[in-house]
């Protein structure tokens, strides 16, 4: 089980869409869109279908509902206080497209609801692109390999998200540099802000007991074009 996510929008197409989005880089994580009125009715928010679309989106281990405008958080939060157990739900204030993308992936690596919600709410949050430094020769607990990326679009979102979910289970901290870029490869919107295309060469870096590790399955990946 999962924690799940619900999209509430104004617009159905806007949650739908994002919750298509979403699903791309979470095929194991309840989406549920809860956007419009009921029966095509056009622009705004209905409290049945947010409740609905929760209970739906409910797995067992919590929901956390993002929201894009101002009545659409008070249509989540009523929804919330409704169910039978609202703490089984939180309504998160986070930026509604980025903190899907970054909701989603923590909750396909197995977070629980609060760090679902606090990837999501992080991702308000520019990117840290820190500067890059020159490594020490031999620094230890360090592995640093470099990598060409041969996919069609590079490290775009559902690449980023595979990185992200497949460093997830090791013991390490890890970064990829691109020219004088570096990004924490447990952020998708911190890689995606790499720009890093088709052909450029990336830079893996990682410390820790599993640094070894983490840095092969990167090179796994790559090797794969990310499963595309």
């Amino acid at each position: 089980m999962t924690v799940g996510i619900v999209l509430v929008s104004h617009s159905a197409k806007l949650a739908e869409g994002l919750a298509e989005l979403a699903a791309q880089m979470a095929p194991d994580v309840r989406i549920v869109p809860a956007g419009g009125l009921p029966d095509g009715g056009g622009i705004g928010t209905d409290y049945d279908e947010v409740v609905a679309a929760t209970q739906r989106a409910d797995s067992g281990d919590g929901v956390v509902l993002l929201y894009d405008l101002g009545s659409a958080q008070m249509t989540a939060e009523l929804a919330v206080e409704s169910l039978a157990d609202p703490s089984a739900a939180v309504v998160v204030d986070a930026p509604l497209v980025e903190g899907a993308v970054a909701a989603a992936v923590a909750a396909q690596g197995g977070a629980n609801a609060k760090a679902v919600g606090e990837a999501a709410a992080s991702a308000g949050v520019a990117p840290d692109l820190a500067a890059a430094e020159p490594s020490a020769a031999g620094e230890e607990g360090v592995v640093e390999k470099e990598f060409t990326l041969t996919n069609d679009v590079g490290l775009h979102a559902r690449p980023a998200a595979v990185v992200v979910r497949s460093l997830a289970e090791f013991e390490a901290e890890v970064s990829i540099r691109l020219g004088e870029q570096e990004a924490d490869a447990h952020s998708v919107l911190a890689l995606m802000s790499l720009g890093a295309r088709q052909g450029d060469r990336i830079v893996v870096r990682a410390r820790g007991l599993q640094a070894a590790e983490a840095v092969a399955k990167v090179a796994e990946l790559v090797e794969s074009n990310f499963g595309e």
